[in-house]
């Protein structure tokens, strides 16, 4: 996790590390990915069009 952290910290942009509960690095658990795709979309949803005139 520290890794996760120090990466998103070096990413020079607005970024965020969660943590799936029961999740390998591969997302083969059932459920998984599907949660890795809400907190995706959640993420980003939000931030779409931002820098294109819109708040």
């Amino acid at each position: 996790m520290a890794l996760n952290r120090e990466a998103a910290a070096q990413l020079g942009a607005e970024a965020e590390v969660r943590v799936v509960q029961g999740a390998s690095h591969l997302f083969e658990e059932a459920g998984t990915l599907e949660a890795v795709v809400v907190h995706a979309r959640d993420w980003f949803v939000p931030r779409i069009g931002r820098g294109r005139g819109q708040p």
